[in-house]
């Protein structure tokens, strides 16, 4: 029971100081660098803390907290806010529909979702995580990040999913003009084979992107001809998301 006691206190002080070291919990703690090493080994594996980007020797959360976060956000405003308009539009479209906000700059992690009654659908689980360059929810954040946000993304390697994929960064950086232009991003088939999603944006006070909302459906049932009027739909969705939001 102590292990367990001492792994929530580890993951607890690395949530209020990241990005931290091993020797700057070690002193918290006054614990052997040994077991220390060791808890966040632990943790790492269960992916509820990773070694930060720019500086391996650091630790910070990991997209497995957000898994957790679906219960906490019950009560924030924000989830209040997207719940209704996020039903009204499933309830128009018949497809499901997702809210995920974005885990730094690594991911976009679903947050909350409402499920279409078709036979074949998408299936997006609560705590699931997919990349910020390949996927709709990922471009319409990213749209509207700070041109310094955008290039630290697209400086490393962006990991090909298919042939739909943007892989190149020059690309990324016009597609993602593209969505700021017509305010929602488009994924045909460029994570999941088979998979569509349109998105937009959930934006705060300062114009920064909170979360985005999103509809998905299998390619099957994708009519390029209506993507105008999805378009529409999910932009209204955000919009409204967000002014409930913002109060």
């Amino acid at each position: 029971m102590k292990s367990v006691t001492r792994s929530l206190r580890i993951l607890e002080a690395v949530a209020k100081h990241q990005p931290v070291t091993v020797g700057e919990l070690t002193k918290l703690f006054g614990l052997p660098k040994s077991t220390v090493q060791r808890t966040l080994v632990s943790l790492n594996e269960a992916g509820w803390l990773r070694a930060n980007r720019k500086d391996t020797t650091r630790w910070e959360i990991g997209a497995r907290v957000l898994a957790v976060r679906p219960a906490a956000l019950q009560g924030s405003s924000l989830f209040a806010a997207a719940r209704e308009p996020m039903i009204r539009l499933r309830d128009v479209l018949n497809e499901t529909i997702h809210l995920s906000v974005p885990d730094a700059l690594h991911s976009m992690v679903v947050v909350d979702r409402v499920d279409c009654d078709h036979p074949v659908r998408t299936f997006h689980a609560i705590g699931d995580s997919s990349p910020l360059h390949a996927t709709a929810t990922g471009h319409a954040v990213l749209a509207h990040l700070p041109r310094s946000e955008v290039d630290e993304v697209s400086a490393g390697e962006l990991e090909g999913y298919g042939e739909e994929t943007i892989t190149d960064p020059s690309e990324l950086r016009a597609e993602l003009r593209r969505v700021r232009e017509r305010g929602y991003a488009v994924n045909h088939n460029q994570f999941r084979p088979g998979v569509c999603a349109i998105a937009a944006p959930v934006l705060g006070n300062d114009g920064m992107p909170l979360a985005s909302v999103a509809v998905s459906m299998p390619d099957s049932r994708f009519e390029p001809d209506r993507l105008t009027e999805l378009g529409r739909l999910v932009t209204g969705t955000a919009s409204e998301i967000t002014a409930r939001h913002l109060g």
